[in-house]
């Protein structure tokens, strides 16, 4: 069985409409797919119409905010009417806006105009800053996103801005309170210490947070199974993802992951009923 418990459409900042996304893990042979864009759920009710063979898992990724990095937590069977995580995903959706404005300004001051404009011609529900690179690839002001980010996007970038994201206890509660089982999405990527990503791992645990991404593209076997330590010694249960969002990213594709280190529990096997 394939389960593939995190991407993304265009709803966010993936590249295919959630219908030719479920047309596609289900060519591909994938049972189970969560749908998972960033601080939105507009594309759920599109990919389950559209879901035929495979089992479509409502889900969500909050941005957090954490020890002053960016955390990510995917909410996976959440009630995607719970009035506490719509209000919440409204206010995300909000301060993505607000940021958006802000370096759309800071681009106008070298000359590069109608960013935004652009920005709201996508289907997205809040521009991302993978958006703002898109669009100066586009233009040709730069080879790809990597050096929009470095030229303008990132820390050091003459657009950047800072974001203001929930606290991770916030969008953990919220996922809890939408009858979710918070994720932590990615580990490997927050560029932690070892002792830094305990730390990390036990906040989550402790605000409220259930499952652990183990496996994911690019997450090296030696990883892996450090990570899995941590997981089996604060009980966590292990979660997995393709994190996809298009197929011009080659490292990954729907349904394809790293098999999960032994012995550790699922989150389909800790809550069978969000999954079948």
């Amino acid at each position: 069985m394939i389960i593939d418990l995190h991407c993304h459409s265009h709803y966010s900042d993936g590249a295919l409409s959630p219908a030719e996304l479920v047309q596609q893990a289900e060519s591909r042979g994938v049972n189970v797919l969560a749908l998972s864009d960033h601080d939105s759920v507009d594309g759920i009710a599109e990919a389950k119409a559209a879901a035929q063979s495979l089992k479509l898992v409502p889900a969500v990724e909050l941005s957090c905010g954490w020890q002053h990095k960016e955390i990510h937590v995917v909410g996976l069977g959440v009630d995607t009417a719970s009035t506490v995580l719509q209000q919440g995903l409204a206010t995300q959706q909000q301060r993505r806006w607000h940021r958006a404005e802000a370096i759309c300004a800071k681009l106008a001051k070298d000359n590069i105009n109608g960013v935004l404009e652009q920005l709201c011609s996508r289907q997205a529900s809040a521009p991302t800053r993978s958006h703002v690179a898109h669009e100066l690839v586009d233009r040709g002001l730069v080879k790809d996103q990597e050096r929009a980010f470095k030229r303008y996007l990132g820390r050091t970038g003459s657009a950047y801005v800072p974001a203001e994201w929930c606290s991770l206890s916030e969008g953990i509660s919220w996922i809890r309170e939408a009858g979710g089982i918070p994720v932590l999405a990615h580990p490997g990527r927050y560029k932690l210490s070892g002792s830094g990503l305990q730390k990390l791992t036990e906040a989550f645990k402790e605000a409220g947070g259930q499952g652990f991404e183990l496996s994911y593209p690019q997450l090296f076997p030696k990883e892996a199974q450090r990570m899995a330590k941590l997981v089996r010694s604060l009980e966590l249960w292990a979660s997995q993802g393709s994190d996809f969002h298009s197929e011009a990213q080659r490292w990954t594709g729907l349904g394809r992951m790293p098999p999960l280190p032994p012995a550790v529990t699922t989150v389909w096997q800790a809550r069978p009923e969000l999954f079948s």
